[in-house]
């Protein structure tokens, strides 16, 4: 009995639980005049009318959307995400960039070596072109011309990150002499390639064009540009008759750009993250200094420092030259650079006098003469003319030759990369070969007059008898060069091909 009381007692208040429940559910929601809804805080079992004087009202509003925005004045961490900001070409879309796109996917190991050779220039780059305003894009062009490598050098004599001959390189004063060829300097390089990209664009109004232009000469695209005009075709990049190598130029950067576009590709790929920060600093060099003695100071490999100083041709920098290092190296290079009470170099520049022999120099210096002329790239059988310029060691009976080991660096020539070719016929084509524009033969001259006054080497090789034929523009704007050779071959390393324009 009383256990069935205790069970009735249980129901009765469940019931009225379930009751209140119902209420609590069935209670409308009200609205205030904005039209938010409010949310009674608790009901009364009573009637509608009781709600007003014994109900507290509490207004619940729902929280306010905030859009969420990209602030551009803060530079991300990654720096492609930096490069992708900003990106300002028109994109291309045909064939030709499809066929590159997939070349490059198709070979993710060369695409990352590329990424890793740009890892100490890219930062530097990127800062150039944002100061100038220019588009990003074109931090990516020397993928195309050298795959990042200072060293690179083409069969057409241009020569470094940015691919210059040796008179354009002239043209925005890029110094090039028996102690070094700015054309490989990272600094000096960027700057010029950069001024010639924008004087081009000013002259044609199209990123396009210009790169056309840098790649083939900006003389060659007016004449292009002219000839369509002059049919009443369009001028367009896509639309001018130009020899193959231009016309794969700009849909070979639209493939690099569409696959550092996707960062998910990217991962995919495996290509690697560049953190967004300078990679080196400059600090000059109070007097002459040994390659390697300035590697050393920077506790540094002398191929390390040869990477960001690649446009010495010999073994010791002449005072005042800017030396290029790892920003983290500075200051170990500066403060080893005070404590060194020794001679930062054991080399000297000396000036061969009319009729003298190097066989007689050599013991002049201590040295011999196969020492001699390994330190000056020469070949047993050279013979240079009084006024040639050699490199000595500094003292009388130096015994310490070991710089030696750090012979004159001289440039790898290069091979076309993307070696496939796709075809392609433009309308303004009109089915005919293309035709290289003409006038090139100067510029296979300036670079032959180049080498006579660069490094020993070459000099030396001028001293032979040197006949330079120039080919007659019909296919491809080659000029055949036949030089006497020296008897000491550089080694050569094939890389990627670089665009061998800049010749107009």
């Amino acid at each position: 009995m009383h256990d069935r009381n205790v069970l009735s007692l249980v129901k009765g208040c469940t019931g009225f639980a379930l009751i209140s429940l119902a209420s609590l559910v069935a209670t409308p929601v009200l609205a205030d005049g904005d039209n938010q809804p409010l949310l009674l805080s608790m009901v009364a079992p009573s009637t509608a009318a009781s709600i007003d004087n014994t109900l507290a009202v509490h207004e619940v509003r729902p929280a306010p959307v905030v859009a969420r925005t990209v602030d551009l004045t803060v530079q991300p961490d990654d720096l492609w995400i930096r490069l992708r900001h900003g990106f300002a070409m028109t994109n291309l879309d045909d064939d030709l960039t499809m066929h590159y796109q997939q070349w490059y996917q198709n070979r993710p190991d060369a695409l990352r070596r590329m990424v890793e050779r740009s890892r100490p220039y890219l930062h530097h780059i990127v800062e150039e072109l944002e100061a100038r305003g220019m588009p990003t894009e074109i931090a990516l062009l020397p993928m195309v011309e050298s795959s990042f490598n200072p060293m690179a050098y083409s069969r057409s004599h241009a020569s470094g990150l940015w691919q210059f001959i040796p008179a354009t390189g002239r043209r925005f004063n890029l110094e090039q002499t028996w102690w070094q060829d700015q054309r490989r300097d990272v600094l000096a390089s960027t700057d010029a390639a950069l001024e010639y990209l924008q004087t081009i664009y000013e002259m044609h109004g199209d990123w396009h064009l210009a790169l056309a232009s840098y790649n083939w000469g900006e003389g060659a695209v007016k004449r292009a540009i002219e000839k369509n005009a002059a049919r009443g075709l369009t001028t367009d990049y896509a639309s001018l008759t130009m020899p193959n190598e231009t016309r794969h130029y700009v849909p070979k950067l639209q493939a690099l750009k569409n696959i550092f576009s996707n960062p998910v590709l990217m991962i995919q790929l495996g290509l690697p993250e560049i953190i967004n920060r300078p990679y080196f600093a400059t600090v000059g060099t109070p007097r002459p200094m040994d390659v390697k003695t300035a590697a050393r100071l920077a506790n540094m490999s002398v191929d390390e420092f040869l990477a960001l100083n690649p446009s010495h041709n010999r073994p010791v920098m002449k005072a005042a030259t800017p030396v290029v290092l790892p920003a983290e190296k500075l200051a170990t290079f500066q403060r080893n650079l005070e404590k060194a009470d020794e001679p930062l170099t054991e080399w000297q520049a000396y000036t061969l006098k009319s009729g003298e022999k190097l066989d007689q120099v050599a013991p002049r210096f201590g040295i011999t003469l196969s020492d001699l002329q390994r330190a000056n790239g020469l070949g047993s059988r050279i013979k240079l003319a009084g006024g040639s310029t050699l490199l000595v060691p500094a003292g009388k009976g130096a015994d310490d030759l070991e710089s030696l080991g750090a012979e004159p660096r001289l440039p790898q020539i290069v091979e076309p990369e993307p070696k496939a070719q796709v075809a392609a016929t433009p309308a303004a084509h009109s089915g005919k070969a293309d035709k290289p524009a003409k006038g090139k033969a100067v510029d296979s001259k300036l670079a032959i007059k180049d080498a006579k006054k660069g490094n020993a080497k070459l000099a030396a090789a001028d001293t032979a008898k040197t006949s330079t034929k120039a080919a007659k523009a019909t296919g491809g704007e080659k000029t055949k060069t036949a030089t006497a050779k020296p008897a000491a071959k550089p080694q050569t390393t094939k890389v990627a091909k670089s665009g061998n324009g800049r010749r107009s």
